[in-house]
Formats: structure tokens, C-alpha cells, sequence
């Protein structure tokens, strides 16, 4: 086994010249600065006081679940002779807001549409989903259910 580092850099944007001295006098916008890569500008939910036209770490932490299972998904498919034209996924989560404040993800339902080269078998398609379920890095992180809805075409 081995273990290896990730890291980013997430700088808070949003002091407005009083820093947070009252919670409606700062900004919840802040960026991910990774070296070498470009900056992901982002705020908070909507629901919290985020500005709706940036990225929330929800949204970034549903996008990273579905392209991990994508690109786990393309390789174990190359693997086993099913040849992916296309694919993209529409991931829906539900998360709960407790009276409290906190809030937190229930559960994810990735629901691909995969697009099959002639010739090729749906089902077999399919059971390779089970198998990226034991690799995905994010999959096997978070600590909610997540479901596939795999939907399937042949041809271009």
C-alpha cells in the first residue's frame, strides 16, 4: 500500500474591509488555487448566503464523485472490451438542512447517459459500474449511499 499527497490552496475572497465583524458585512466567496492550474472561483450555497453564479463546495464535491466514476468507468470499460463513445452524467443529490445549521448529504444518484459503439451488449455495459464502485477514489470516501442510473444508446 501507498499512500501520496493532494494539495490546493483555498484562499477566502470576501472580506468587504471589516473582515467578519458582523456576519452580513463579509462575502462568502473564495478561490481554489492550485499550482499551475486555473483558479475556481466559488462562493457559498444560495441557500447560505452564496453567490448563485459560483461554483459551492456542494457542487464541486457531487462534479468530483461523477468524474471520478466516469474516468474509473472508461477505464474498466476499455478493459473489458466495451468500446464508450460518449458519456455524460447529470448527478442529482439530496442533502437536509437541520434545524441547527448543519446540514449534510443523504444520498447521490449518478445518472449517466452512455453512449455504446455498435455491436456492443448493454448489460455488460452495465456491470461495470459495480466494479468502479471498488476503485473510485471519491466513491469509496464519502460516507453517503450513491446509486447509478445508467442509461444506455448504441451508435453515435
Amino acid at each position: 500500500m501507498a499512500e501520496y499527497d493532494y494539495t490546493a490552496r483555498v484562499v477566502w475572497t470576501g472580506n468587504r474591509g471589516a473582515g467578519t465583524e458582523t456576519y452580513e458585512g463579509y462575502d462568502r466567496s473564495w478561490s481554489v488555487e492550485t499550482a499551475g492550474k486555473p483558479i475556481i472561483h466559488g462562493s457559498n450555497d444560495p441557500l447560505l448566503g452564496g453567490d448563485p453564479s459560483e461554483q459551492s463546495p456542494e457542487d464541486m464535491l457531487i462534479a468530483a464523485l461523477s468524474a471520478c466514476h466516469m474516468l474509473w468507468y472508461l477505464h474498466l470499460a476499455s478493459d473489458a472490451g466495451v468500446t464508450v463513445l460518449s458519456y455524460s452524467d447529470d448527478p442529482l443529490v439530496v442533502g437536509e438542512i437541520m434545524t441547527n445549521g448543519a446540514s449534510r448529504f443523504l444520498r447521490a444518484t449518478l445518472r449517466p447517459l452512455i453512449v455504446l459503439a455498435e455491436g456492443n451488449d448493454e448489460v455488460r455495459a452495465d456491470a461495470v459500474h459495480e466494479d468502479v464502485q471498488q476503485m473510485s477514489f471519491i466513491f469509496r470516501s464519502v460516507n453517503f449511499p450513491v446509486d447509478v442510473d445508467a442509461r444506455y444508446r448504441i451508435g453515435a
